[in-house]
C-alpha cells in the first residue's frame, strides 16, 4: 500500500466534523464493500471519462481516474466528504480496464493466462477541492487455462464490468493460481484497509458509537 501525495491537504480542514459521505460509483461492488464499514453513505455517479492518457502507467492512470472522480463529486457536493476509486491492471505495462463485452473478456483472459500481473487499485478521500491518494498494489498469478475454459467461464460469471475479466468474489477464483496483498478487498474494487485509515485520518470513527 502506498500513499501519494496530493496538491491539497485534508488535514487543514479537520476542524469541522464530517458527516455527510458519498460513494462517487455506481459499482454494486464498491457499495457492497463500503457498507461493511457501517457508515452511512449515498452513491453518486461521478461520470468522469476513462480512457488512459497517452503515455499514462497503469498506476498513474488508477491514481488519477480515482482522484477525478472524487472531485468530480466533491466539488459541488462541498459539505460531504468523498470516495473515488478506480481499478487498472497492469500486464508488463499495459493498462488493462473493464472488457465491457464477450469477446474484449476473451481476448483479456487469453493475455493474462500464465502471467503474473499486478493489480493498482486507487483510493481518494476528497473534500471540496482538498484531497487524500493511496495506491493498493495486489499482485495476481493467473492459471494458464484453454480457451474453452475461459469461455464456459465468461458465460456463467459475465464479469464484464470488472477490470481484466476476473471477478475474484466469484467464480473468478478458479482462474488463479495465487494472490498477494497487503489489502484483501483490493482485488474485488475498494481497499478498506486504505479506506478505514483515510476516513479515520478524516475524523470518522470506525467502529461507529451506539
Amino acid at each position: 500500500m502506498s500513499a501519494v501525495p496530493s496538491p491539497s491537504n485534508l488535514s487543514t480542514i479537520l476542524p469541522s466534523a464530517p458527516q455527510k459521505l458519498i460513494l462517487a460509483s455506481t459499482s454494486k461492488y464498491r457499495k457492497e464493500l463500503l457498507t461493511r464499514l457501517g457508515l452511512p453513505f449515498s452513491c453518486v455517479s461521478p461520470a468522469v471519462d476513462e480512457q488512459a492518457l497517452t503515455g499514462e502507467t497503469p498506476m498513474a492512470m488508477a491514481l488519477r481516474l480515482a482522484e477525478a472522480k472524487a472531485l468530480a463529486i466533491s466539488q459541488t457536493e462541498t459539505d460531504a466528504w468523498v470516495i473515488g476509486s478506480d481499478q487498472v491492471v497492469d500486464l508488463n505495462g499495459l493498462a488493462m480496464g473493464k472488457p465491457g463485452d464477450h469477446a474484449k473478456a476473451l481476448q483479456q483472459l487469453q493475455s493474462l493466462r500464465g502471467n503474473t500481473v499486478r493489480f493498482h487499485t486507487a483510493v481518494c478521500l476528497a473534500k471540496g477541492r482538498a484531497t487524500q491518494v493511496m495506491n493498493v498494489i495486489t499482485e495476481v498469478t493467473f492459471r494458464d487455462l484453454d480457451d474453452a475454459t475461459l469461455h464456459a467461464y465468461l458465460l456463467a460469471e459475465t464479469p464484464y464490468d470488472c477490470a481484466g475479466s476476473a471477478k475474484s468474489e466469484g467464480l473468478g477464483i478458479c482462474l488463479l493460481e495465487k494472490v498477494r496483498s497487503d489489502d484483501p478487498t483490493a482485488l474485488i474494487g475498494l481497499p478498506l484497509i486504505a479506506v478505514c485509515t483515510l476516513l479515520r485520518d478524516a475524523g470518522f470513527k470506525i467502529p461507529g458509537s451506539l
